[in-house]
């Protein structure tokens, strides 16, 4: 009896269950029996606590079994059936639930270990047959095993992804098998010079396989041998050959595996005991660093000399300055709206205002200390009606005779009579 100290794998990764179900065992070193559910996979024995269980507890062996007898031994449970199986190094007690079950878990056992139906247990005819194609399916198993087949022929680089380097009897049980995943495959012909296409459908329940040959044209390329033959240029025409004229039914069969795409680990937590699922982050990428840029520059002359020096920066074109708009070429929508013109004061001589053509305002007299005075600009008439009034002018002054008022003098008047005052 092999009892697992480390963890065992899942059922998914233990080969093909023949049959399964409960047995109570009991060793020499176990004081009490247990009942466990126990899966006959391959020529092993697996030993699960209950049906839910993915991981089994314990395994035996079959390949050490010497025989299996029964066990005359009374039971308080009358319908519970005792038998002891014969190790070479130690017997083991087990307890089946039934008379029948019994006899078939004692045909299964020694089906494995013994590679032969036995002859002294009462079976069914059905039950025989189930038992030798268990049989048949061990040896298979077995003999892939103990040692690979060797390569019949050449692998091409560019292989398809069905393509299996197995045999006849070895592509049937490998599609039987991984039916779910697909149920056509390329393997090589047995004359060691072709290829074959196998193929597996189930009808009715059972497992329906056909198989094709590939051989190799002499013009080149690949002909499937047929009564009809189809000719195609390579391998990969043909599987898609088949996945064509089949309207979708064959699948190519791919075996591989599931790959994880992040780095997981399971760590313990040491303040509470609790196992917790651990993915660590993955660093930033770290930003590209641009090249640095050259400090000095060579140039060559036509002497021959080199000469180094640093690199120029084109200096920024500077703007011309704002050209000033004389008043004589104003336009006409500017004085409309009666906007200002400012120009330069540099060139302000150019743009002297015309005195003939506008002349300087009156200069108004000077009045004394203590004397009130209307302001009346010279040319014009006193009135006694309205006082500082100028809208009382003679019409009959001719335009040599009108004088203008200077505005700063004017100014300079009334900042003295203030002072005077």
């Amino acid at each position: 009896m092999a009892a697992s100290n480390r963890i065992g794998r899942g059922r998914s990764q233990l080969p093909t269950c023949y049959y399964e179900g409960f047995l109570e065992k009991k060793s020499i070193k176990d004081k009490m029996g247990r009942k466990l559910w126990t899966s006959l996979c391959g020529n092993v024995l697996f030993f699960y606590n209950n049906t839910k269980d993915n991981v089994y507890i314990e395994k035996l062996d079959l390949s050490d079994l010497v025989s299996v007898n029964d066990d005359r031994c009374r039971d308080r449970n009358l319908d519970a059936a005792r038998f002891t199986l014969h190790m070479k190094n130690e017997d083991i007690k087990m307890i089946a639930p039934s008379l029948e079950a019994r006899e078939l878990w004692k045909g299964f056992m020694l089906s494995v270990s013994k590679l032969s139906v036995p002859s002294s247990l009462n079976l069914l005819p059905g039950q025989i047959h189930m038992m030798r194609e268990i049989i048949e399916k061990e040896k298979i198993r077995q003999r892939l095993l103990s040692s690979p087949p060797p390569p019949l022929v050449t692998v091409q680089s560019d292989m398809p992804p069905c393509y299996h380097n197995v045999t006849r009897v070895e592509a049937e049980y490998l599609l039987e098998r991984n039916s779910v995943r697909g149920n056509l495959l390329l393997r090589p012909g047995h004359d060691g010079t072709s290829f074959a296409l196998t193929t597996c459908q189930d009808i009715n329940g059972r497992p329906v396989f056909k198989h094709y040959r590939v051989s190799r044209s002499h013009e080149g390329g690949f002909t499937i041998a047929l009564e009809t033959p189809i000719t195609c240029e390579t391998l990969h025409d043909v599987v898609n050959c088949m996945l064509k004229k089949s309207n979708g039914v064959y699948v190519p069969l791919l075996m591989e595996e599931h790959y994880e795409k992040s780095i997981t680990f399971i760590e313990t937590n040491k303040e509470n005991g609790e196992r917790n699922v651990l993915c660590p982050k993955a660093p930033s990428p770290t930003p590209p660093v641009p090249p640095p840029k050259p400090a000095f520059v060579e140039t060559k002359h036509e002497n021959g000399e080199t000469s180094v020096h640093l690199p120029r920066c084109p200096s920024p074109t500077p703007l011309p300055p704002p050209k000033p708009v004389p008043r004589n070429q104003t336009s006409q929508s500017e004085t409309n709206t009666h906007e200002t013109t400012y120009i330069n004061v540099s060139n302000a001589g150019e743009y002297e205002m015309d005195q003939t053509a506008c002349p300087p305002p009156p200069v108004l007299p000077r009045l004394q200390a203590g004397e009130k005075k209307i302001l009346v600009p010279p040319g014009y008439c006193k009135t006694t009606s309205q006082r500082n009034g100028l809208s009382r002018v003679p019409k009959n002054i001719p335009k040599c005779e009108q004088k203008h008022v200077d505005i700063s003098e004017l100014l300079e008047v009334l900042n003295r009579r203030r002072n005077q005052e």
